[in-house]
């Protein structure tokens, strides 16, 4: 962890959904500061447990520093609760990414680029593709191959090998994807998969298809972000046309654009093309690049993870002037006898 590096304590609040993952962590970080010669106790510290704890922790000015990452109705929660007592942030949060097909693309590299980034870990992911805005002179002959891909994706246990999609994390999740394809059939779209699978997938779980939906770029469902795999598909027709529907979500956090056209790459990751904090060319929207700052603009927060200078914010910045004179020098110039 950055903080860790930068001299800081840490409180780490996981997902009260998820808290095994950051159990085995603690463990990890716990057991290595053991060996180490003046490391003191609760250098890293674990809470675990539901949205009042966060909040606690946001409000306490014990905490000088929240990093927080989530929906964006949490990050407000925490921006209101952190800014109250004039403290800091750092937000990452919602993305609704998009990916731009355009007609020069090598259709086979982006056709996997865009299964997996559509469909790895079940659509749970801040940077899962959810939106793919493809060239009406393509569309035709590429959504067929999209829908007949995702739909041989094998569904089941993460953990057996070849499985892609496993579970969602609760039934919640499976409500929330059920009401995305039934608010989108209201604007007259069409819809591929996205049905719950209950037959050689492990017992008590929640697996289902991942789902296509050829929508109306401007239907109000494409701005929400919905966590599971479901994948709108727009076509355009220009790519500045492209990019102002690439553009038009709140959320700003991961977006791509697979071209072999040197001007329409750099167009998309000039200040004119995407606005998100991450934009690439020829490879999908989820993951990162370990060496860029991770995050993203507008309503993901603005925040940045990882990076040359993401430590910055985890260090407290001082000016210091020393003088060595017996002298005493004023400000402006000014003298005084």
């Amino acid at each position: 962890m950055i903080a860790l590096l930068c001299g800081d304590p840490v409180i780490w609040k996981p997902s009260e959904k998820a808290p095994l993952c950051a159990i085995a962590a603690h463990q990890m970080v716990t057991a290595v500061a053991a060996g180490m010669d003046g490391a003191p106790p609760a250098l890293f510290s674990l809470v675990v447990g539901d949205a009042s704890v966060g909040g606690a922790l946001a409000a306490s000015p014990a905490v000088p520093l929240v990093s927080a990452t989530g929906s964006v109705r949490m990050g407000r929660a925490v921006a209101i609760a952190v800014g109250h007592r004039l403290g800091r942030c750092i937000l990452e949060l919602g993305g609704n990414n998009g990916l731009i097909l355009a007609p020069s693309a090598d259709l086979d590299p982006a056709l996997r680029a865009i299964v997996f980034a559509a469909a790895g870990t079940a659509g749970q992911r801040c940077t899962t593709l959810r939106r793919l805005i493809v060239r009406r002179s393509i569309k035709e002959r590429f959504l067929p191959r999209l829908v007949q891909s995702l739909d041989q994706l094998k569904v089941g246990n993460p953990l057996e090998s070849g499985v892609l999609v496993g579970p969602l994390i609760d039934e919640g999740a499976w409500i929330g994807m059920q009401g995305a394809p039934a608010e989108a059939r209201k604007a007259a779209a069409h819809v591929w998969g996205g049905q719950r699978v209950v037959e050689g997938v492990p017992a008590g779980g929640i697996y289902v298809r991942p789902a296509v939906v050829e929508i109306s770029a401007d239907a109000p469902i494409v701005a929400e972000e919905t966590f599971a795999p479901i994948l709108y598909v727009h076509e355009y027709d220009t790519l500045e046309q492209a990019i102002g529907i690439h553009n038009s979500v709140p959320q700003g956090l991961s977006s791509a654009i697979f071209t072999n056209d040197l001007r329409e790459a750099e167009l998309f990751i000039s200040p004119a093309g995407s606005d998100c904090g991450i934009a690439n060319v020829n490879i999908g929207t989820s993951g990162a690049e370990i060496g860029g700052a991770f995050g993203g603009e507008k309503a993901t927060g603005g925040g940045r993870e990882s990076g040359s200078d993401a430590w910055k914010a985890y260090m407290r910045r001082a000016t210091n002037t020393i003088n060595f004179s017996g002298a005493l020098p004023l400000a402006q110039g000014i003298r005084s006898e």
